[in-house]
């Protein structure tokens, strides 16, 4: 089975564990209570007081992109891999009546949890959307900012997904999203395992990687900014139940592993003011 149906059946499961009553959390196999040290205390309980109960234990995420991306009133914002809807529903507040929130996700559970959590929201100005972030269902240059949170280290091609996240923005469109990266090399051993790219770890790029492939698609003005550095003791966390000997790999570890908010910015298009800049 390739990650991304691996991918789309943890995350399935994560739905309907918080439709009959449990939360969820990233990577988890049978959450009551996250614990988990990526995905736990992202948000404000001001922020999270007028959601549904189930957007908010829904949050597979590991940081808050809604209170970072500075939205504006009016703009169009598109969420990649919206789960339970949680950011979307953030955004559509911030953006308001004349904006516009979009959720993009492949898995039919949490579409289905994230529309019922918009209704009892009572929010008109959001859509949900079926499909994969490789191939974002909306045309070229329709959307201001590009947010996601914890969902593009998912990804098998994440150059594909940064060239649709390109190709999506207007110019001038800002690209906010929270994701882990790694600083330096970890174990073989962690890159190979399934459960713990589910989990937001292996597939996670180095922070440089991610900052070179942003440049590949386009992008500039890219910053990463870390918000959470993970200690050995959260790896014990993250790592357990996986079979690791994390006091032997501690060193390899340690502070490796990193939330953070990274931005880009799709490059305004530039009038032609001599001959010999038409082509």
């Amino acid at each position: 089975m390739e990650i991304k149906e691996i991918v789309k059946e943890k995350y399935g499961q994560a739905a309907l564990r918080v439709t009959t009553g449990g939360s969820s959390c990233c990577g988890a196999s049978a959450a009551v209570d996250c614990c988990d040290p990526i995905t736990s205390e992202l948000y404000d309980a001001n922020q999270t007081a007028e959601l549904p109960s189930d957007a908010v234990k829904a949050s597979l995420g590991c940081g808050n992109p809604t209170a970072l991306a500075e939205l504006k009133l009016g703009e169009t914002v598109l969420d990649l891999g919206s789960g339970g809807g949680i950011d979307v529903l953030l955004s559509a507040r911030r953006v308001g009546p004349a904006g516009k929130a979009y959720g993009l996700d492949m898995t039919d559970e949490m579409l289905a949890l994230a529309r019922a959590n918009q209704r009892k929201a009572g929010v008109s100005n959001v859509e949900f959307l079926k499909g994969e972030i490789e191939n974002i269902p909306l045309p070229d240059n329709s959307v201001d900012v590009i947010i996601s949170n914890c969902v593009i280290n998912l990804s098998g091609d994440k150059d594909k997904v940064l060239r649709e996240a390109f190709r999506v923005l207007k110019p001038g469109g800002r690209f906010a999203v929270s994701d882990v990266v790694v600083r330096g090399e970890v174990p073989a051993e962690i890159r190979r395992s399934i459960e713990l790219w589910v989990g937001c770890v292996a597939g996670a790029l180095e922070d440089t990687e991610y900052q070179s492939k942003l440049e590949a698609a386009g992008f500039e003005s890219i910053g990463i900014e870390p918000t959470r550095i993970h200690t050995v003791e959260d790896a014990r966390q993250f790592l357990a139940g996986q079979g690791f000997d994390v006091d032997r790999i501690a060193a390899q570890v340690d502070g490796k592993f990193i939330s953070a908010f990274i931005r880009a910015v799709k490059p305004t298009q530039k009038e032609c003011c001599a001959p010999s800049c038409c082509g």
